[in-house]
């Protein structure tokens, strides 16, 4: 059964994304406006999203440059797609950032520059879109966390604790927004090749694409699914782990990543 209305078509649907410069994102972008989808690109770096509207009609794409940290700039984009769509399908909060920590280097300022993109950037977005989908009685919002979020994982320290908290989070919100008819999806994607896992250092597992990543998500949409997660020869074990006690869990981590 579908925990979410699914998305029987893309032609004319009216979807922003948000952190749509790179990555998963841009892939994202690109695959729906080829499908006829109205796509409203967020990012801070507006040259590149002005590349990947290139590749839609005119009327087609909605530029809208923005810093998630800052809520006043995601509030002024929403009033921009309603004024010119006259309201919103689906939202996607891809928006996120990456450094690699291990306890040693911690720094608290660093840490919270992550946190204010990763977890904050998403608090902003939702606090205009929930109240606004709820008084329409329309509307969906894709949360993007990672596979990172499960379990406590070596030079994860921030950016983990930021998707455990994006996990719980859309897990809440679904039980709030559900009821009223509004979508949540959680996404939780494993590792998936663009300039922020780039920075690892280390053998990652069943490396994708970005457009290979923006398919599953498509699929998910398609199919009504709360958690989408990829690619699930991966996925699937990182679900197994975290079943495992602590006693077990922590020795194996150690093994299995050599860190």
């Amino acid at each position: 059964m579908s925990l979410n209305k699914p998305v029987a078509k893309w032609n004319g649907r009216r979807v922003w994304i948000v952190g749509a410069s790179s990555g998963i994102g841009a892939a994202l972008a690109r695959a729906l406006i080829a499908r006829g989808a109205r796509v409203a690109l967020s990012a801070r770096n507006a040259q590149a999203l002005a590349l990947i509207a290139a590749g839609g009609a005119a009327q087609q794409t909605l530029l809208l440059p923005l810093d998630v940290t800052r809520a006043e700039e995601i509030a002024a984009a929403f009033a921009r797609i309603n004024s010119t769509w006259s309201g919103l399908d689906l939202a996607v909060l891809l928006a996120g950032s990456h450094q690699p920590v291990r306890a040693w280097d911690l720094d608290a300022a660093q840490a919270r520059a992550l946190v204010e993109t990763n977890l904050i950037g998403v608090l902003n977005a939702s606090a205009v879109l929930a109240p606004a989908f709820c008084r329409d009685a329309t509307g969906a919002i894709a949360v993007v966390s990672s596979v990172a979020g499960y379990r406590g994982l070596p030079s994860s320290l921030v950016y983990g604790a930021t998707k455990a908290a994006l996990i719980n989070f859309a897990e809440t919100l679904y039980l709030d927004l559900a009821p009223r008819g509004i979508g949540v999806f959680l996404i939780n994607p494993g590792f998936v090749k663009t300039p922020l896992t780039d920075k690892n250092e280390f053998k990652m597992p069943a490396l994708i694409s970005a457009e290979d990543a923006a398919e599953a998500m498509i699929k998910g949409f398609e199919a009504g699914k709360f958690e989408i997660h990829f690619p699930r020869r991966f996925t699937f074990w990182l679900k197994l782990l975290r079943l495992l006690p602590y006693r077990i869990y922590f020795p194996l981590i150690h093994k299995l990543t050599g860190l």
